[in-house]
């Protein structure tokens, strides 16, 4: 068995258990705080999924880094060797005041390239992962690279910050020539709307490492385009205005001049 077999396996393992303690999580009350703001929370489920997960990465690949959303990682300053992406809960507001609408992310990076990504909606209990050069597939099932479909033959996502905050009124101009703008709350959600065909672009003003990660390799197996707002290669060290679209609706959002 191969390494990127192993991990695999292991992987889709831990998912599994993680689910079921989010699922039993529900039953309890949780523990909630505040990170940067109101809107920013972290929860004792959060805490504890990625400890969970760290641990188990430390303890199966000793030499692998790792880097994680509530710290129980490593202080990254380059992406040499393997390093793993951790979101234990992508979307907790969502988690927290609607107890849906929420994912479990994974992503294996060799030298700084995609391997593997994972991303599990714990609601619909669906599994979207893929492996560098195989495809994407849903709960085992392959899918169907979506339709490359302009800006204005589609839907577009987006964060509340980039529809709130004047700092990004320009953008609001792109989702204008869309034919409607979509939220979820959760950027991994988001991509699998992109892979499933729902929207042609998921442009947000501010995501993390871990949320990019999984998806970027995952979206990069369909040749959909991942970039920042001033279309150079996301820096997966640190975070990052973030445009994910077919090719035909990137290419317009990124000559549209915005800064």
């Amino acid at each position: 068995m191969s390494v990127i077999q192993k991990r695999d396996q292991l992987i889709k393992q831990w998912i599994k258990e993680t689910a079921e303690m989010i699922e039993e999580a529900k039953e309890k009350s949780l523990e909630v705080e505040e990170k940067s703001a109101r809107n920013d929370l972290v929860t004792n489920m959060d805490k504890k999924i990625e400890e969970v997960l760290t641990d188990k990465i430390r303890s199966h690949f000793p030499n692998d880094r790792i880097c994680g959303e509530e710290g129980f990682g490593d202080d990254l300053e380059d992406l040499k060797g393997t390093v793993w992406f951790i979101d234990p809960i992508d979307g907790t507001l969502n988690f927290v005041l609607q107890q849906e609408n929420f994912a479990v992310m994974i992503a294996v990076y060799e030298e700084g390239k995609g391997v593997q990504g994972y991303i599990y909606n714990v609601t619909e209990e669906k599994l979207y992962h893929a492996i560098k050069g195989q495809g994407v597939f849903c709960n085992g099932q392959p899918v169907s690279t979506p339709e490359n479909k302009s800006l204005s033959d589609g839907l577009l996502a987006t964060n509340s910050q980039l529809m709130t905050q004047d700092a990004f009124s320009d953008y609001r101009k792109i989702a204008g020539r869309s034919m409607g703008v979509r939220m979820l709350g959760s950027a991994g959600l988001e991509v699998t709307e992109l892979i499933k065909g729902n929207i042609i672009a998921y442009v947000a003003t501010k995501l993390s490492p871990w949320d990019i990660a999984p998806g970027k390799l995952m979206l990069e197996e369909f040749g959909f385009k991942i970039s920042n707002f001033s279309g150079e290669p996301v820096d997966l060290l640190k975070s990052n205005q973030t445009i994910f679209a077919s090719p035909s609706a990137y290419d317009e959002i990124v000559t549209a001049n915005l800064k």
